[in-house]
Protein backbone atom coordinates (compact mmCIF):
# COMPACT_ATOMS: atom_id res chain seq x y z
CA UNK A 1 0.00 0.00 0.00
CA UNK A 2 1.27 3.50 -0.73
CA UNK A 3 1.68 6.11 1.99
CA UNK A 4 -1.17 7.46 4.02
CA UNK A 5 -3.62 9.40 1.84
CA UNK A 6 -4.23 13.05 2.49
CA UNK A 7 -7.25 13.70 4.65
CA UNK A 8 -10.35 15.10 3.11
CA UNK A 9 -10.83 18.33 5.00
CA UNK A 10 -14.24 19.86 5.41
CA UNK A 11 -14.30 23.25 7.08
CA UNK A 12 -17.61 23.63 8.84
CA UNK A 13 -19.41 26.72 10.07
CA UNK A 14 -21.23 25.26 13.04
CA UNK A 15 -21.95 25.74 16.68
CA UNK A 16 -18.73 24.80 18.47
CA UNK A 17 -19.30 24.73 22.21
CA UNK A 18 -16.29 22.86 23.57
CA UNK A 19 -13.48 24.56 21.68
CA UNK A 20 -14.85 27.91 20.62
CA UNK A 21 -16.48 30.57 22.80
CA UNK A 22 -18.27 32.39 20.00
CA UNK A 23 -21.44 31.09 18.39
CA UNK A 24 -21.43 30.36 14.69
CA UNK A 25 -24.40 29.65 12.41
CA UNK A 26 -25.18 26.00 11.78
CA UNK A 27 -25.06 25.42 8.05
CA UNK A 28 -26.29 22.59 5.88
CA UNK A 29 -23.31 20.58 4.71
CA UNK A 30 -22.75 19.24 1.24
CA UNK A 31 -22.19 15.52 0.79
CA UNK A 32 -18.70 14.99 -0.63
CA UNK A 33 -18.34 11.40 -1.84
CA UNK A 34 -15.04 9.62 -2.27
CA UNK A 35 -14.64 8.36 -5.83
CA UNK A 36 -12.97 4.97 -6.27
CA UNK A 37 -11.74 4.56 -9.82
CA UNK A 38 -9.85 1.71 -11.44
CA UNK A 39 -12.61 -0.28 -13.14
CA UNK A 40 -13.08 0.18 -16.88
CA UNK A 41 -16.68 -1.05 -17.23
CA UNK A 42 -19.91 -0.82 -15.20
CA UNK A 43 -19.74 -1.85 -11.53
CA UNK A 44 -22.64 -4.26 -10.99
CA UNK A 45 -22.20 -5.62 -7.45
CA UNK A 46 -20.38 -4.84 -4.22
CA UNK A 47 -20.16 -6.26 -0.72
CA UNK A 48 -18.54 -5.42 2.60
CA UNK A 49 -16.83 -7.80 4.98
CA UNK A 50 -17.53 -7.78 8.69
CA UNK A 51 -15.42 -5.65 11.01
CA UNK A 52 -12.02 -7.31 11.51
CA UNK A 53 -8.97 -6.37 13.61
CA UNK A 54 -7.70 -4.63 10.46
CA UNK A 55 -10.87 -2.69 9.76
CA UNK A 56 -13.41 -3.74 7.17
CA UNK A 57 -13.11 -4.34 3.45
CA UNK A 58 -15.06 -3.80 0.23
CA UNK A 59 -15.16 -5.97 -2.88
CA UNK A 60 -16.59 -4.89 -6.22
CA UNK A 61 -17.77 -6.88 -9.22
CA UNK A 62 -17.42 -5.34 -12.64
CA UNK A 63 -18.07 -6.18 -16.27
CA UNK A 64 -14.35 -5.67 -16.91
CA UNK A 65 -13.80 -9.11 -15.35
CA UNK A 66 -11.45 -7.79 -12.65
CA UNK A 67 -13.01 -7.71 -9.17
CA UNK A 68 -11.22 -5.39 -6.77
CA UNK A 69 -10.61 -5.36 -3.04
CA UNK A 70 -10.48 -2.06 -1.16
CA UNK A 71 -10.15 -0.78 2.38
CA UNK A 72 -13.77 -0.22 3.30
CA UNK A 73 -13.59 3.06 5.17
CA UNK A 74 -11.30 4.87 2.73
CA UNK A 75 -11.81 3.17 -0.62
CA UNK A 76 -8.04 2.67 -0.95
CA UNK A 77 -7.25 -0.02 -3.51
CA UNK A 78 -5.67 -3.15 -2.04
CA UNK A 79 -5.64 -5.55 -4.96
CA UNK A 80 -7.34 -6.99 -8.03
CA UNK A 81 -8.36 -10.64 -8.38
CA UNK A 82 -7.11 -11.78 -11.80
CA UNK A 83 -8.36 -14.96 -13.45
CA UNK A 84 -11.86 -14.55 -14.85
CA UNK A 85 -12.31 -14.45 -18.63
CA UNK A 86 -15.62 -12.63 -18.71
CA UNK A 87 -17.75 -10.07 -16.91
CA UNK A 88 -17.98 -10.58 -13.16
CA UNK A 89 -21.61 -10.26 -12.04
CA UNK A 90 -21.36 -11.02 -8.34
CA UNK A 91 -18.77 -10.74 -5.57
CA UNK A 92 -18.72 -11.30 -1.83
CA UNK A 93 -16.38 -11.55 1.15
CA UNK A 94 -16.67 -13.73 4.20
CA UNK A 95 -17.09 -11.98 7.55
CA UNK A 96 -13.39 -12.20 8.42
CA UNK A 97 -12.32 -10.89 4.99
CA UNK A 98 -10.02 -13.91 4.55
CA UNK A 99 -11.95 -15.34 1.60
CA UNK A 100 -13.58 -13.82 -1.46
CA UNK A 101 -15.92 -15.37 -4.00
CA UNK A 102 -16.90 -14.17 -7.46
CA UNK A 103 -19.52 -15.12 -10.04
CA UNK A 104 -18.82 -14.58 -13.72
CA UNK A 105 -19.92 -14.83 -17.32
CA UNK A 106 -17.14 -17.34 -18.06
CA UNK A 107 -19.42 -20.05 -16.62
CA UNK A 108 -17.53 -20.18 -13.35
CA UNK A 109 -17.49 -19.12 -9.74
CA UNK A 110 -14.13 -18.65 -8.08
CA UNK A 111 -12.98 -18.69 -4.47
CA UNK A 112 -9.98 -16.54 -3.59
CA UNK A 113 -7.61 -16.02 -0.71
CA UNK A 114 -8.49 -12.42 0.11
CA UNK A 115 -5.20 -11.87 1.93
CA UNK A 116 -2.80 -13.01 -0.81
CA UNK A 117 -5.13 -12.53 -3.79
CA UNK A 118 -4.45 -16.08 -4.96
CA UNK A 119 -7.16 -18.14 -6.66
CA UNK A 120 -8.09 -21.06 -4.40
CA UNK A 121 -10.81 -22.79 -6.37
CA UNK A 122 -12.66 -22.62 -9.68
CA UNK A 123 -16.19 -24.03 -9.68
CA UNK A 124 -17.33 -24.82 -13.22
CA UNK A 125 -20.96 -24.15 -14.14
CA UNK A 126 -23.06 -24.78 -17.24
CA UNK A 127 -24.00 -21.15 -17.79
CA UNK A 128 -23.31 -17.59 -16.60
CA UNK A 129 -23.05 -17.32 -12.81
CA UNK A 130 -24.67 -14.25 -11.25
CA UNK A 131 -24.48 -14.63 -7.47
CA UNK A 132 -22.29 -16.11 -4.71
CA UNK A 133 -22.69 -16.20 -0.91
CA UNK A 134 -20.66 -17.81 1.90
CA UNK A 135 -22.16 -19.49 4.94
CA UNK A 136 -21.24 -17.84 8.24
CA UNK A 137 -18.51 -20.43 8.86
CA UNK A 138 -17.15 -19.93 5.30
CA UNK A 139 -17.27 -23.70 4.70
CA UNK A 140 -20.00 -23.65 2.03
CA UNK A 141 -20.65 -21.48 -0.99
CA UNK A 142 -24.04 -20.85 -2.56
CA UNK A 143 -24.20 -19.99 -6.27
CA UNK A 144 -26.93 -19.15 -8.76
CA UNK A 145 -27.17 -17.97 -12.34
CA UNK A 146 -28.59 -18.35 -15.80
CA UNK A 147 -29.02 -22.13 -15.64
CA UNK A 148 -31.83 -21.56 -13.09
CA UNK A 149 -30.21 -23.80 -10.45
CA UNK A 150 -29.01 -23.08 -6.94
CA UNK A 151 -25.82 -24.94 -6.05
CA UNK A 152 -24.27 -25.50 -2.63
CA UNK A 153 -20.56 -26.35 -2.65
CA UNK A 154 -18.73 -27.86 0.32
CA UNK A 155 -15.48 -25.91 0.16
CA UNK A 156 -13.75 -28.54 2.31
CA UNK A 157 -14.58 -31.14 -0.37
CA UNK A 158 -14.21 -29.22 -3.63
CA UNK A 159 -14.06 -32.42 -5.67
CA UNK A 160 -17.55 -33.45 -4.47
CA UNK A 161 -20.61 -32.71 -6.58
CA UNK A 162 -22.60 -29.75 -5.27
CA UNK A 163 -26.12 -30.01 -3.90
CA UNK A 164 -28.47 -28.67 -6.56
CA UNK A 165 -31.84 -27.04 -5.95
CA UNK A 166 -34.21 -26.47 -8.86
CA UNK A 167 -37.46 -24.60 -9.14
CA UNK A 168 -36.80 -21.22 -10.73
CA UNK A 169 -38.03 -21.02 -14.30
CA UNK A 170 -35.60 -18.29 -15.40
CA UNK A 171 -32.16 -16.94 -14.50
CA UNK A 172 -31.37 -16.45 -10.82
CA UNK A 173 -30.12 -12.94 -10.02
CA UNK A 174 -29.41 -13.21 -6.31
CA UNK A 175 -29.24 -15.99 -3.72
CA UNK A 176 -28.52 -15.52 -0.02
CA UNK A 177 -28.20 -17.69 3.06
CA UNK A 178 -30.63 -16.88 5.86
CA UNK A 179 -31.95 -18.22 9.18
CA UNK A 180 -28.51 -19.32 10.44
CA UNK A 181 -27.71 -20.85 7.05
CA UNK A 182 -30.60 -23.30 7.32
CA UNK A 183 -32.60 -21.60 4.58
CA UNK A 184 -31.92 -19.84 1.28
CA UNK A 185 -33.55 -16.79 -0.28
CA UNK A 186 -33.37 -16.45 -4.05
CA UNK A 187 -34.72 -14.02 -6.61
CA UNK A 188 -34.90 -14.45 -10.35
CA UNK A 189 -35.99 -13.17 -13.70
CA UNK A 190 -39.11 -15.32 -13.31
CA UNK A 191 -40.46 -12.48 -11.13
CA UNK A 192 -40.35 -14.54 -7.94
CA UNK A 193 -38.60 -14.56 -4.57
CA UNK A 194 -38.34 -18.06 -3.11
CA UNK A 195 -37.50 -19.27 0.37
CA UNK A 196 -35.88 -22.73 0.40
CA UNK A 197 -35.11 -25.29 3.05
CA UNK A 198 -31.44 -26.15 2.67
CA UNK A 199 -31.70 -29.75 3.87
CA UNK A 200 -34.68 -30.87 1.82
CA UNK A 201 -34.13 -28.53 -1.12
CA UNK A 202 -37.85 -27.77 -1.11
CA UNK A 203 -39.40 -24.32 -1.53
CA UNK A 204 -41.01 -23.18 1.72
CA UNK A 205 -42.71 -20.12 0.26
CA UNK A 206 -42.81 -18.15 -3.00
CA UNK A 207 -43.58 -14.48 -3.63
CA UNK A 208 -44.64 -13.43 -7.14
CA UNK A 209 -44.30 -9.92 -8.55
CA UNK A 210 -45.44 -8.10 -11.68
CA UNK A 211 -41.85 -7.35 -12.68
CA UNK A 212 -38.50 -9.02 -12.05
CA UNK A 213 -36.83 -8.33 -8.72
CA UNK A 214 -33.72 -6.21 -9.26
CA UNK A 215 -31.95 -6.74 -5.92
CA UNK A 216 -32.09 -8.41 -2.51
CA UNK A 217 -30.44 -7.69 0.85
CA UNK A 218 -30.78 -9.90 3.93
CA UNK A 219 -30.48 -8.33 7.40
CA UNK A 220 -29.87 -11.10 9.99
CA UNK A 221 -30.53 -8.75 12.91
CA UNK A 222 -34.30 -8.63 12.84
CA UNK A 223 -34.62 -11.08 9.95
CA UNK A 224 -35.46 -8.45 7.34
CA UNK A 225 -35.38 -8.98 3.60
CA UNK A 226 -34.95 -5.82 1.49
CA UNK A 227 -35.90 -6.16 -2.16
CA UNK A 228 -36.30 -3.78 -5.07
CA UNK A 229 -38.49 -4.10 -8.14
CA UNK A 230 -39.60 -1.38 -10.54
CA UNK A 231 -39.73 1.86 -8.55
CA UNK A 232 -40.45 0.05 -5.28
CA UNK A 233 -38.32 -0.76 -2.25
CA UNK A 234 -40.04 -3.45 -0.16
CA UNK A 235 -39.28 -4.89 3.26
CA UNK A 236 -40.33 -8.41 4.23
CA UNK A 237 -39.95 -10.68 7.21
CA UNK A 238 -37.26 -13.09 6.03
CA UNK A 239 -38.77 -16.05 7.93
CA UNK A 240 -42.40 -15.76 6.88
CA UNK A 241 -42.02 -13.57 3.76
CA UNK A 242 -44.80 -11.40 5.17
CA UNK A 243 -44.73 -7.83 3.90
CA UNK A 244 -43.59 -5.18 6.40
CA UNK A 245 -43.78 -2.08 4.21
CA UNK A 246 -43.13 -0.68 0.74
CA UNK A 247 -41.74 2.67 -0.37
CA UNK A 248 -42.07 4.06 -3.88
CA UNK A 249 -39.22 6.08 -5.38
CA UNK A 250 -39.33 8.59 -8.27
CA UNK A 251 -37.22 6.37 -10.53
CA UNK A 252 -36.62 2.71 -11.29
CA UNK A 253 -34.56 1.37 -8.38
CA UNK A 254 -31.80 -1.20 -8.89
CA UNK A 255 -30.59 -1.59 -5.31
CA UNK A 256 -31.37 -0.60 -1.71
CA UNK A 257 -29.71 -1.07 1.67
CA UNK A 258 -31.05 -0.73 5.22
CA UNK A 259 -28.86 0.97 7.83
CA UNK A 260 -27.70 -1.38 10.62
CA UNK A 261 -29.68 0.67 13.17
CA UNK A 262 -32.74 0.45 10.88
CA UNK A 263 -33.36 4.20 11.13
CA UNK A 264 -33.17 4.79 7.40
CA UNK A 265 -32.29 3.17 4.10
CA UNK A 266 -30.62 4.24 0.86
CA UNK A 267 -31.54 3.36 -2.71
CA UNK A 268 -30.20 4.04 -6.18
CA UNK A 269 -31.32 3.47 -9.75
CA UNK A 270 -31.87 4.87 -13.21
CA UNK A 271 -31.62 8.61 -12.50
CA UNK A 272 -27.99 8.47 -11.22
CA UNK A 273 -29.06 9.60 -7.71
CA UNK A 274 -28.71 8.12 -4.24
CA UNK A 275 -31.88 8.48 -2.17
CA UNK A 276 -32.06 8.34 1.61
CA UNK A 277 -35.40 7.55 3.27
CA UNK A 278 -36.59 7.45 6.86
CA UNK A 279 -37.41 3.79 7.51
CA UNK A 280 -40.21 4.55 9.98
CA UNK A 281 -42.02 7.41 8.23
CA UNK A 282 -40.99 6.40 4.68
CA UNK A 283 -40.25 10.07 3.93
CA UNK A 284 -37.39 11.04 1.63
CA UNK A 285 -34.68 12.64 3.77
CA UNK A 286 -32.25 13.67 1.04
CA UNK A 287 -30.89 12.74 -2.36
CA UNK A 288 -27.45 13.10 -3.90
CA UNK A 289 -26.21 13.02 -7.45
CA UNK A 290 -22.59 12.04 -7.97
CA UNK A 291 -22.56 9.24 -10.51
CA UNK A 292 -22.68 9.79 -14.26
CA UNK A 293 -24.73 6.67 -14.97
CA UNK A 294 -27.42 4.49 -13.39
CA UNK A 295 -26.63 3.17 -9.90
CA UNK A 296 -26.50 -0.64 -9.95
CA UNK A 297 -25.67 -1.44 -6.33
CA UNK A 298 -25.59 0.21 -2.92
CA UNK A 299 -24.65 -1.14 0.53
CA UNK A 300 -24.06 0.23 4.01
CA UNK A 301 -20.75 -0.47 5.70
CA UNK A 302 -20.91 -2.86 8.68
CA UNK A 303 -20.52 0.04 11.14
CA UNK A 304 -23.15 2.11 9.32
CA UNK A 305 -20.84 5.12 8.97
CA UNK A 306 -20.90 5.15 5.17
CA UNK A 307 -22.54 3.53 2.19
CA UNK A 308 -20.94 2.50 -1.08
CA UNK A 309 -22.50 2.70 -4.52
CA UNK A 310 -21.46 1.18 -7.83
CA UNK A 311 -22.53 2.53 -11.20
CA UNK A 312 -22.71 2.16 -14.94
CA UNK A 313 -20.06 4.93 -15.01
CA UNK A 314 -17.42 2.43 -13.85
CA UNK A 315 -16.81 3.95 -10.42
CA UNK A 316 -17.62 3.21 -6.82
CA UNK A 317 -18.43 6.11 -4.54
CA UNK A 318 -18.38 6.22 -0.76
CA UNK A 319 -20.94 8.47 0.93
CA UNK A 320 -21.03 9.62 4.54
CA UNK A 321 -24.04 8.58 6.58
CA UNK A 322 -23.60 11.60 8.89
CA UNK A 323 -22.31 14.36 6.63
CA UNK A 324 -19.53 16.38 8.23
CA UNK A 325 -18.38 13.75 10.72
CA UNK A 326 -14.69 12.96 11.02
CA UNK A 327 -14.37 9.43 9.65
CA UNK A 328 -12.02 7.66 7.25
CA UNK A 329 -10.73 10.24 4.79
CA UNK A 330 -13.32 12.80 5.88
CA UNK A 331 -11.96 15.19 8.48
CA UNK A 332 -13.93 18.12 9.81
CA UNK A 333 -11.99 21.09 11.07
CA UNK A 334 -12.79 24.72 11.82
CA UNK A 335 -9.89 26.74 10.39
CA UNK A 336 -9.67 30.15 12.01
CA UNK A 337 -8.84 31.79 8.70
CA UNK A 338 -12.02 30.45 7.07
CA UNK A 339 -14.49 31.31 9.78
CA UNK A 340 -15.31 34.69 11.27
CA UNK A 341 -17.98 35.61 13.77
CA UNK A 342 -20.33 36.88 11.11
CA UNK A 343 -19.44 34.30 8.50
CA UNK A 344 -22.22 32.18 7.07
CA UNK A 345 -20.08 30.49 4.46
CA UNK A 346 -19.52 26.75 4.34
CA UNK A 347 -16.22 25.70 2.85
CA UNK A 348 -16.14 22.28 1.22
CA UNK A 349 -13.35 21.06 -1.04
CA UNK A 350 -13.99 19.45 -4.41
CA UNK A 351 -14.64 15.77 -4.82
CA UNK A 352 -11.71 13.66 -3.64
CA UNK A 353 -10.57 10.55 -5.49
CA UNK A 354 -9.55 7.60 -3.35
Amino acid sequence: MPGEPAHLTVALSALVSDTCSRKLPVMAMRQTPLTCSGHTRPVVDLAFSGITPYGYFLISACKDGKPMLRQGDTGDWIGTFLGHKGAVWGATLNKEATKAATAAADFSAKVWDAVTGEEVLTLAHKHIVKTVDFTQDSNSLLTGGNDKLLRIYDLNKPEAEPQEISGHTSAIKKALWCNNDQQILSGGDDKTIRLWDKTSGEAVKTLTFDVAVSSMEYIPDGEILVITYGKTVAFYNAHSLELIKTVDAPTSIHSASLHPDKDFFVAGGDDFKLYKYDYTTKEEMESYKGHFGPVHCVRFSPDGELYASGSEDGTLRLWQTAVGKTYGLWKCVLPEELVSENSDTLYCPPEIKA
